[in-house]
């Protein structure tokens, strides 16, 4: 049967990664429909109440339903996205959309982020659908466009216009499920909250001159520089939250270790200087705003002083943190003496999102954790990225990031691979992931 269940699943993600949805953030990208038709002909006829929303032509998203028999039994969505970000094939060392399956690796981009678990998810749902699986509370499962581009197309659109065919009182989507090494055994991290979003453009103004005159001229690429240097040197507060100490207690790190990375004063200048990066950057981003200045257009011409540049910040929230408190920040950042020569403008506002740990899914998650990864525990994490999970959680769904991954890839490996170069799963976290999917609809909604 497992045997079975990896070749299905395997064979649907690299149909997916073929598809080649990429979404580069513009309206007219991500094709998405193109994998729900490819969904439509996978999902069985019987069994399953499949329907298709499209805010944008093109940007199509697919909702399949089992319907419950206990109006008040639970409903739980598997919700995958199915749009991948641009790839450039130079840093590759195969085709990013060949899905080439090579030493039982499945290659190409979205194979971790996350068209494995969208695979996985629709294969799980196929598979109780044609067993006659009577739940008495509600599966649903989601194939949504748009993630990759804040979600306008897709979650979002769903959330605002759509809410009764994607309504639920539990969502899981990414990530998370890849082991961590602990000195008490393999850690599964299960993503409950997520930082805010406030992605901001900055331009800066300047005076045109002629460049070979260039002295006490008024260039806007000199004042843009002194911007992005002041971002990079910025160092914002410190602030430790439960799911980061639930997190540094549950991976039984040294108690040195433990202590200084649940210490306000002593963390920022101990991840300054730490051997392992992965983890250092992982403590900088769940305990401070993050600023990543991230794209720079300014100029028209090598002989211009330039009047003009735009800058874009990647800006990154705790929870509790709102645009005034972006807002301050940015302001300490540009001073006094640049302030008037700045604009600042949004491009997005997402505040941070949390959910409760200490409820019935969780313990579910445990359960069947147990029996697919024995050795393995739970503990809970805050995605630094954005996922589709704030939409629903600001309508007071649960939302959690988890799967299910074998360790044959490490984790830091993965954790390179999201919009990076090489993206490949292996085919047993694939067949882990649809198992873990079909075992808690078993478990959690009979």
């Amino acid at each position: 049967m497992a045997d079975d269940v990896t070749h299905e699943v395997t064979d649907l993600l690299q149909h997916l990664i073929r598809n080649e949805c990429v979404n580069d953030g513009t309206a007219a990208s991500g094709h998405e429909s193109r994998s729900v038709d490819l969904l439509k002909s996978y999902l069985p006829k019987k069994g399953l109440d499949v329907e298709t929303f499209e805010m944008t032509p093109g940007r199509t998203s697919l909702v399949a339903r089992i319907e419950g028999s206990d109006p008040s039994a639970p409903t739980v969505m598997l919700m995958g996205h199915t749009d991948v970000v641009p790839a450039n094939p130079e840093g590759w060392q195969r085709d990013p959309f060949g899905g080439e399956l090579v030493d039982g690796e499945v290659w190409g981009r979205g194979a971790v982020d996350m068209l494995n678990l969208t695979a996985s998810m629709a294969v799980a749902t196929k598979r109780l659908a044609k067993s006659g699986f009577k739940p008495k509370g509600t599966l649903v499962y989601l194939a949504v466009a748009d993630e990759e581009a804040l979600g306008t197309h897709g979650a979002e659109y769903l959330v605002d216009r759509e809410w009764d065919a994607v309504k639920a009182d539990y969502v899981i989507t990414e990530s998370g499920g890849v082991p961590l090494p602990s000195p008490t055994g393999p850690k599964l991290t299960v993503n409950v909250a997520e930082k805010g979003a406030h992605w901001c453009k900055l331009r800066v103004h300047g005076t045109p001159a002629h460049a070979s005159r260039p002295l006490r001229t008024d260039n806007a690429v000199v004042k843009a520089a002194e911007i992005v240097r002041r971002v990079a040197d910025y160092r914002p507060e410190t602030r430790i939250d439960e799911v980061w100490r639930r997190f540094v207690e549950g991976m039984s790190y040294p108690p040195e270790l433990a202590a200084a990375l649940l210490d306000e004063d002593r963390l920022w200048n101990m991840v300054q200087h730490m051997s392992r990066v992965d983890l250092a950057r992982t403590a900088h981003a769940c305990t401070h705003t993050t600023f990543a200045p991230t794209i720079l257009h300014g100029g028209t011409k090598t002989n211009v002083i330039p009047d003009s540049v735009e800058l874009e910040i990647d800006i990154r929230t705790l929870p509790g943190q709102t645009a005034a408190d972006v807002g301050a920040m940015l302001d300490e950042i540009i001073g006094d003496e640049l302030r008037d020569s700045v604009q600042v403008s949004g491009i997005s506002n997402d505040e941070a999102s949390a959910s409760p740990i200490d409820t019935p899914l969780w313990g579910a998650f445990e359960r069947l954790c147990g029996r697919l990864s024995p050795g393995a525990s739970l503990v809970p994490s805050m995605m630094t990225g954005a996922t589709d999970a704030r939409f629903f959680r600001r309508k007071g769904v649960h939302a959690y990031g988890f799967g299910l991954f074998s360790g044959r890839i490490p984790a830091r490996e993965i954790s390179a691979m999201y919009h990076g170069n090489d993206e490949r799963v292996d085919t047993e976290s694939l067949c882990l992931s649809t198992e873990l999917w079909e075992g808690l609809a078993q478990d959690f909604l009979t």
